[in-house]
């Protein structure tokens, strides 16, 4: 009896065509990067025409208009998006992502580049949407594990609630001011403003990850593909920032001083709250989305300082506060990029993001190892990392506000100062855990002792975003031609011009400077000395007898003798109980022979949203109860249906009347 058997040659055919799909989204991806970034420089320095497309949307047609503020946002999109294409060309071969990925990636990276370049309130939200719904589809790539859905799920809902909230302002917005189109806007005042900035705030601070609306980020940012994380942390979350400095400062503004202090308050609550999450966090990514939460946070505190300086007639400190909400944008888009694509890495090489188990990268993956550190030193804020200069010149704002003897300033600068210093040492401990425990410490299983380095295409784009870190570290000077152009944009920076902005960082009308370059040679220096003088000085000195150290009795230290990221964190857990409201359970097994006597002690420790549980799980437990007595209203029936429809219409018209 013959057998006829047939090959499969579909594998290769299939394993090919993802190759070239993940190639090309990467390349696309890229190059729309780079033609953002050349755009945006170009409406940041010069002037580029307006364009309207009045057959792509009905009535009002798309309409693209670009300034130094839309500029400035649109040259950062693309800057992400440049080593992050790269980056993906490599993770999508790695980890089989599929076509699907590969091809909406570069339409999320061309909507984000059309939100800041939005020239009117009717294409804004087009491209507001799409950028949604094109994140959204990247955040259930992998719909078929159950956590993913989950994530997926809490992003449609979080994202949805925010473009109405946006949605409901800018038509109030465009009512009010009588025009579609930004430009033509009339000045709006009263209660129209006050509600168009509630709407604003609420549904640009839900994006940009604020709290209490931050529930997305920490779940959609560890279950997406790390380039899809990277584009989200490093560029999305951005353009939330913009819509409330282009909104709420520019057009509304300048705003009254109680504006100033809410955003002032929301920012130093999210990023107290979000640093806080980071450092008991033990999944990487989740430290990261957190910390990305902590550093808008960092920077709504800065531009909500910048509004109530400017109000107070401290207009220098105004100034340097706003210049700090520019740079850290550049800076935290440097790093965070990194990081996320670091983390990819990692999780590409072991399968893992669970800090207690990963460890002895520094030997299996020194490229990645050393590129997270630099990512890791700028998330810090310390000298030489990428977050340093924006907020140093935040806490120069801050500390020289009080001059002028306002009261309501000198008392709210204290309390900012202490809050930002909370959070930078904080953020020091929860990069020194991610850093230390991940990567420096032994391998605890065998995944994380196996791992590889990452493929060529994936170091090339992180030493691009490497490298940006190095440059905002070191020489934020270059960026001094934009900062200018875009304070001169806003409001409250608009009346004193940061010009000595180079080598030396010289505060305007102020004492006080900084030189970034100066720090890194100096610290270059002093390690190289230290190493010469090492050198010579143990080639002087006799070689000394190697003999095995005393360890207390063992032979070799293993890795159930370190830290691991749990017990790193738990001093400072027990320090912010109250607030983490950690479940915390230890279990005891004692030997058979005496119950004096313990076997195994097994510590467990589970981290909870307390903002999520104590204010979301009541609001969805209410909606749900709603939704089952809307449930009877529904009898199929078509004239009832139409019935509601008459109503609801009915009102609307009797309101806008």
């Amino acid at each position: 009896m013959a057998t006829l058997t047939i090959a499969p040659a579909t594998e290769p055919n299939t394993a090919h065509h993802q190759g070239l799909a993940s190639l090309a989204g990467g390349a696309v991806t890229s190059a729309l990067g780079a033609l953002g970034v050349w755009v945006g420089l170009l409406a940041v320095f010069g002037t580029v025409r307006p364009l309207h497309i009045g057959w792509l949307i009905p009535l009002s047609g798309v309409y693209l208009a670009l300034d130094p503020l839309g500029g400035f946002f649109v040259a950062l999109t693309g800057g992400v998006a440049i080593p992050v294409g790269v980056y993906a060309i490599g993770y999508a071969r790695r980890e089989h992502l599929g076509r699907l990925p590969s091809a909406v990636l570069p339409v999320f990276v061309a909507a984000m580049l059309l939100v800041p370049a939005a020239g009117s309130a009717t294409t804004f939200l087009v491209a507001w949407e799409s950028m949604a719904l094109a994140s959204l589809i990247l955040v259930v790539a992998d719909h078929t594990r159950p956590e993913v859905r989950s994530a997926g799920l809490v992003y449609a809902v979080m994202t949805q609630l925010g473009f109405v909230a946006i949605l409901t302002g800018l038509m109030v917005l465009s009512a009010a001011g009588g025009a579609d189109r930004f430009a033509a806007l009339a000045p709006v005042s009263g209660g129209t403003r006050i509600a168009v900035f509630a709407l604003t705030v609420a549904g640009f601070g839900s994006k940009a990850g604020l709290v209490p609306l931050h529930a997305w980020l920490p779940r959609a940012h560890p279950e997406a593909p790390s380039p899809v994380s990277a584009l989200m942390s490093a560029a999305m979350v951005n353009l939330g920032i913009y819509g409330i400095v282009r909104f709420d400062l520019q057009l509304l503004g300048p705003g009254p001083r109680w504006w100033g202090l809410v955003l002032l308050a929301i920012g130093a609550v999210s990023a107290v709250y979000g640093v806080l999450q980071a450092t008991v966090a033990t999944d990487l990514k989740r430290l990261l989305a957190y910390s990305t939460t902590e550093n808008m946070g960092l920077i709504t505190l800065a531009l909500g300082a910048a509004t109530l300086f400017a109000n107070s007639g401290a207009r220098a400190a105004a100034t340097i506060a706003m210049a700090a909400a520019v740079l850290h944008l550049i800076g935290h888009a440097a790093f965070k990029g990194l990081g996320f694509m670091a983390a990819g890495s990692v999780l590409a090489a072991t399968g893992l993001r669970d800090l207690d188990r990963l460890g002895g990268l520094a030997r299996r993956m020194p490229a990645t190892t050393v590129l997270f550190g630099v990512a890791a030193l700028g998330a810090a804020g310390l000298p030489l990392g990428a977050g340093f200069v924006g907020e140093w010149l935040l806490i120069q704002s801050l500390i020289h506000a009080g001059a002028n003897h306002d009261t309501l300033v000198a008392l709210t600068a204290p309390l900012a100062v202490g809050a930002v210093a909370l959070t930078t040492g904080l953020g020091v401990a929860a990069m020194v855990k991610a850093f230390g425990v991940g990567f420096l410490a032994r391998p605890r299983c065998a995944a994380a002792g196996d791992a590889a380095e990452a493929p060529g295409s994936m170091v090339v784009g992180m030493v691009i975003a490497g490298c940006v870190c190095v440059v905002a570290a070191v020489a934020p000077g270059v960026a001094a031609p934009m900062l200018r152009q875009v304070l001169a944009a806003l409001p409250a920076a608009a009346t004193v011009q940061f010009s000595d902005f180079g080598t030396v960082i010289r505060l305007p009308r102020l004492s006080g400077s900084v030189a970034p370059g100066w720090i890194a040679a100096a610290l270059t220096a002093a390690v190289v000395l230290a190493v010469v003088l090492a050198r010579w000085r143990s080639r002087r000195r006799p070689r000394p007898v190697l003999l095995p150290l005393w360890a207390c009795g063992a032979d070799d230290l293993t890795s159930r003798m370190q830290y691991t990221a749990t017990s790193f964190a738990e001093p400072l857990q027990r320090v912010f109980d109250d607030v983490l409201r950690p479940d915390t359970d230890i279990e005891v097994t004692h030997l058979d022979e005496s119950r004096y006597m313990a076997q195994a002690v097994t510590y467990r420790a589970k981290f909870t949203d307390a903002i999520e549980d104590r204010l979301y799980t009541p609001v969805i437990r209410a909606v749900a109860v709603a939704a089952a007595l809307v449930r009877h209203a529904h009898t199929g029936s078509v004239h009832l249906y139409l019935a509601y429809g008459a109503l609801g219409v009915l009102i609307v018209m009797v309101v806008a009347r």
